[in-house]
């Protein structure tokens, strides 16, 4: 079962549209969609904003409905000058740049008494999105690196500029490493799609609005391509 959990209201919107065999089912206020996608079985779902929703999203995926991939979807920051709007970041792999016990002797992002603090996205999962991506998306920029996960909203140069630095990050947004970490604990397969919607600075609330719906389409064709692959 591939557990699909989309960012937007719209995105989600567009893949339960192309869903056959749909039953609906609601847990922690959440509406989970199961069906077939392009011939997959698929349970298509929208988190909400921040860690929490994406932990709990997840966590509910592995327990009730038995994924074993999950593709998270949704937009994101750019962190480097050559990742451009417009762009698809994949998961390399995910960490929470919000993660800070330092005041115990843990390093920025590690998470205490835990093995690991980076999750690695799956390596099948990624290959398989660049080349979907490749025949759906030609026009744009596909680049596999690090997600930073925290529950801000990046719109300050400084703070860019020290997410790069500390972490090494491509890109920055509110859910993917909650996903990670769940999939992770749950030993699922996972990778993080993420469609650049502003460089994470004062141009944030400009360029936000006007790339979503280029986004949306994107990740959509995107995740239907693997979807069917997949199937």
């Amino acid at each position: 079962m591939l557990g699909i959990i989309g960012a937007m209201a719209e995105e989600v919107a567009h893949l339960k549209e192309s869903m056959t065999d749909v039953t609906v089912s609601r847990a922690a206020e959440m509406e989970f969609y199961q069906g077939k996608l392009n011939g997959c079985d698929a349970v298509v779902v929208r988190s909400g904003i921040g860690k929490v929703n994406a932990a709990v999203c997840s966590q509910i995926l592995a327990d009730r409905f038995g994924a074993d991939r999950i593709i998270n979807t949704g937009i994101a920051g750019s962190l480097r000058n050559e990742i451009n709007i417009g762009d698809i970041v994949l998961s390399a792999d995910a960490l929470q740049h919000d993660m800070n016990a330092v005041g115990f002797g843990y390093k920025p992002g590690e998470i205490p008494q835990m093995d690991r603090s980076v999750f690695e996205g799956d390596p099948q999962l990624i290959e398989l999105a660049r080349q979907c991506c490749a025949e759906v998306n030609p026009e744009i920029g596909v680049h596999v690196g690090r997600v930073v996960s925290g529950d801000q909203f990046i719109a300050d140069q400084d703070k860019k500029k020290q997410l790069l630095r500390d972490f090494d990050g491509y890109c920055t947004e509110m859910e993917g490493a909650a996903v990670a970490q769940t999939a992770y604990l749950n030993r699922i397969p996972f990778l993080i799609v993420r469609a650049i919607s502003d460089k994470a600075d004062n141009s944030a609330g400009m360029d936000y609005a006007e790339f979503e719906a280029g986004a949306i389409e994107h990740s959509v064709r995107l995740v239907k391509a693997m979807a069917a692959k997949l199937a």
